[in-house]
């Protein structure tokens, strides 16, 4: 018997080693010996295991005959190999199927995740008598797990509970596995609590995994806790899991516990787990102790550098992680997929154009640009940093875009004041027939919000509750804003009433929305309330808070607010607030306290605080004043229009038309332009513009038939025309018909002959609207009963009845 085992495992050997002419003599030798079914059998299964399934294939055609052990491992050898024809042809070729037989076949089927066909062989296994293995059950669960077939799951379940392996503990850990998969983690903990026998360090480790997979970290803990406390031992396996629990729920102080563990259990050299040390203390925020986990790695892990540089890029250290990448590259480290989006984000927030060009460059010479992560992160880089036009042409060269790269792009063009483009190409991703999802809703109503486009809003909306997408904060908030710029206040506490949770954002965008809508008095109840829940303020919402108190003429509670930002809240006064200030200060006719306060600033003033004082001594004809605020304003900003404007329209209200005529002049020599003013109206998903005296729209006889109209009843009930904003020198009648046509006028002449009676009419305008005008619209509201919106490049006003929302500094 010792001679025989001898020549077996020397035919053994040499079936390792011979090229396949040798190998052929040998098969040869063994096929005419007289115990050559056992050899044959040995050197088959040699063959199989090591990957000759052809070479062991020959074999098993010249054996003279074949057993039970000969027809299993042919067939367990093509079903492992993924050759799954070939198995299932000697599957039914096999003159006597066992349990193993069938089990083999399964076990292959579900290795490759053919989900019908593993099933078929299991069911029909059973109806020809045979019962399966807790290793076949085994794989069938493993394939539920893998695919997330929680019904499928079910049933198999129901059979183990049947053929009484509910205690078998190989079973109940894919049980305990599949169960956490499918997300039905209470189930999974059943069982792992019922079963008597726990010793088992796999069913622990699946345990533990399910609770961090399904985001409960704190159960995670608890059951590596008791884990040790039964005297199971951790593996490499265990320590990755409950690395990863703690970083899901920042376990500053349980997480170095662990690596303790780790380093007693001489894990602390395995890859693995040494990747999931890096991954955990950057999550954590413990910058220090990452970077000296990844130095202290034997092998470089790529996975493990690009934790290192998301952790640096999430944390600010943008530049360590421009210099992580680099020493990759040093190190020659094999950088994928993963590693590129997280160094674009870098140069982002760098705004380092030129490294970025020589990134893109790397990543298109390593052929990295076909991968969608890369090219959505190349996108959003270039968004970013305001090159739209790069953006572009990296968004048309990519061959597989999703509801990611077209958000990048959409957010891009929002962010960069091209919101016409980002809704054009809205609706072009809606045609593609890509859903969107919270984040490009979000970037979407803020062009709404800008263009005040209600109708595409409300649109937005309703597709938005009809998606069935979840409510984010985010979204919620942006829809507040939206309704509050558009006008519609009462539909963004509406959509304030309904969210569950309400940040400083929130609270901002309503505060702000109800002062823009010149309700604010209203405005600062909602500042109350807002502290009252224990929300802080920021930094915007003394602005909103700022610019409430001036447009409603609260003077003394404005320098109280001005006055808390820094003494109650720690929040130093920007050039906004001071503009503020000083606006409300020249509303209520302190052009000296304003100018003093512009002395007292903290900060230097900018072309905003200048632009406020203006306005201010525009408002109340102190032209010496403003000289010296446009002076300034000159030097800041020499090729803005706004001051020397200004500047002109008060030397005309004051009859200085020689001084007018010479600012213009001087407008006209620097090559300054004057953006025209110009209103609009959005009428059946179609904007109509309007300039003053315009006569190009395709209505214009109706509409100047209709102002004649207007003006004749407005008359009648007391209008007078206000000749301080009719700013040509002319006689008195050119006067009043200059002011007569108006573009806001004309825009609401069409208005009145668009829209059904009684129905609101909403205008914009890209400039202030003058105060004649406002008059105006005061009376058309109380002459043809309607409600009139008109939105300027300062604030909503509301007509109604002949009053204004903004009457109380009017």
């Amino acid at each position: 018997m010792n001679k025989l085992n001898s020549r077996v495992l020397n035919f053994s050997h040499k079936a390792n080693q011979f090229k396949h002419k040798e190998l052929a003599h040998l098969i040869h030798s063994i096929v005419d010996s007289t115990q050559s079914n056992f050899q044959a059998n040995l050197l088959l299964n040699d063959l199989s295991k090591s990957g000759r399934l052809d070479e062991a294939r020959q074999l098993f055609d010249k054996m003279p005959s074949r057993d039970e052990f000969s027809w299993n491992t042919m067939i367990a050898a093509y079903a492992n190999s993924g050759r799954l024809n070939e198995a299932k042809q000697l599957f039914d070729a096999t003159p006597s199927k066992t349990s193993i037989t069938w089990s083999s076949l399964i076990s292959g089927y579900c290795r490759n995740e053919c989900e019908s066909e593993a099933f078929v062989l299991f069911w029909q296994m059973q109806l020809e008598g045979h019962r399966p293995s807790q290793y076949t059950l085994g794989s069938v669960l493993r394939l539920c797990s893998t695919l997330v077939l929680l019904q499928s799951g079910e049933l198999v379940h129901g059979y183990v509970i049947k053929t009484q392996f509910d205690t078998n503990a190989f079973v109940v850990t894919g049980l305990v596995d599949m169960y956490a998969k499918c997300k039905r983690i209470s189930e999974a903990e059943y069982l792992f609590e019922t079963l008597p026998d726990r010793k088992n360090h796999v069913l622990w480790t699946v345990m533990l995994t399910g609770y961090s997979q399904n985001g409960d970290g704190f159960k995670a803990m608890k059951c590596f806790r008791d884990m040790r406390a039964e005297g199971v031992e951790s593996n490499q396996f265990t320590f990755p899991s409950i690395l990863t629990a703690s970083a899901s729920i920042l376990a500053n102080s349980f997480g170095p516990q662990v690596h303790g563990c780790i380093v007693q259990s001489g894990f602390g050299a395995n890859v693995f787990v040494q990747s999931a040390l890096v991954d955990m203390y950057v999550k954590c925020g413990d910058h220090n102790s990452a970077k000296k986990a990844l130095k202290s790695m034997e092998v470089d892990d790529v996975v493990s550098w690009n934790s290192m540089i998301v952790g640096c890029v999430r944390q600010g250290f943008t530049e360590e992680a421009l210099s992580l990448f680099k020493e990759m590259r040093s190190r020659e480290l094999k950088i994928d997929h993963f590693t590129y989006p997280s160094v674009l984000n870098s140069l982002a927030a760098l705004k380092d154009m030129k490294n970025a060009m020589a990134i893109h460059c790397l990543i298109v010479k390593t052929g990295f640009e076909v991968y969608q992560l890369v090219g959505n992160a190349l996108v959003d880089m270039y968004a970013k940093q305001g090159n739209i036009d790069c953006a572009l042409e990296v968004f048309k060269n990519m061959s597989d875009k999703d509801v990611i790269s077209w958000t990048s792009l959409v957010t891009g063009y929002a962010h960069n004041g091209s919101h016409e483009k980002a809704l054009r190409l809205f609706c072009e991703m809606r045609t593609a027939g890509i859903y969107p999802d919270q984040f490009i809703i979000a970037s979407v109503l803020i062009a709404c919000a800008e263009l005040t486009v209600l109708e595409f809003g409300q649109q937005i909306h309703a597709n938005f509750i009809k998606s069935g997408l979840q409510a984010s904060l985010s979204v919620d908030n942006s829809f507040v804003t939206m309704y509050a710029k558009c006008g519609c206040i009462e539909d963004a506490n509406r959509v304030f009433d309904s969210m569950q949770v309400q940040n400083v954002i929130t609270w901002t965008a309503l505060i702000v929305g109800y002062a823009q809508n010149g309700r604010g008095k209203e405005s600062l109840k909602f500042y109350n309330q807002m502290i009252a829940t224990g929300t802080q303020p920021d930094f915007i919402t003394f602005i909103g808070l700022l610019f409430a108190c001036s447009h409603a003429g609260l003077l003394e509670k404005g320098q109280y607010y001005f006055e808390s930002m820094n003494r109650v809240y720690g929040i130093q006064p920007g050039p906004e607030h001071y503009a503020c200030m000083i606006d409300l200060l020249g509303r209520s006719g302190k052009l000296k306290e304003a100018e003093a306060l512009v002395n007292q600033m903290v900060v230097e003033p900018d072309g905003t605080v200048w632009k406020a004082l203006l306005a201010a001594c525009r408002v109340h004809g102190n032209i010496e004043l403003g000289e010296r605020a446009a002076t300034n304003l000159f030097k800041m900003e020499p090729l803005n229009a706004v001051p020397y404007v200004q500047l002109s329209n008060m030397y005309s209200a004051a009859a200085r038309w020689e001084d007018a005529a010479r600012i213009r002049r001087l407008m006209k020599s620097k090559g300054i332009l004057k953006e025209p003013g110009c209103s609009w109206i959005e009428m059946n998903s179609q904007v109509h513009t309007f300039m003053s005296e315009d006569r190009s729209h395709s209505r214009t006889a109706e509409i100047y038939s209709k102002i004649d109209e207007i003006m004749m009843l407005i008359k009648e009930a007391g209008y007078v025309a206000d000749m301080n904003f009719a700013l040509h020198d002319m006689e008195k009648e050119g006067k009043e018909l200059g002011l007569a046509y108006h573009s806001e006028k004309l825009a609401v002449a069409f208005g009145l002959l668009t829209t059904p009676p009684g129905a609101p009419i909403r205008i914009f305008k890209n400039l202030r609207v003058c105060g004649d005008c406002h008059n105006a619209m005061k009376y058309i509201s109380k002459v043809f009963l309607r409600h009139i919106i008109l939105r300027d490049s300062n604030c909503f006003h509301h007509f109604k009845e002949g009053n204004c929302s903004c009457d109380d500094y009017w």
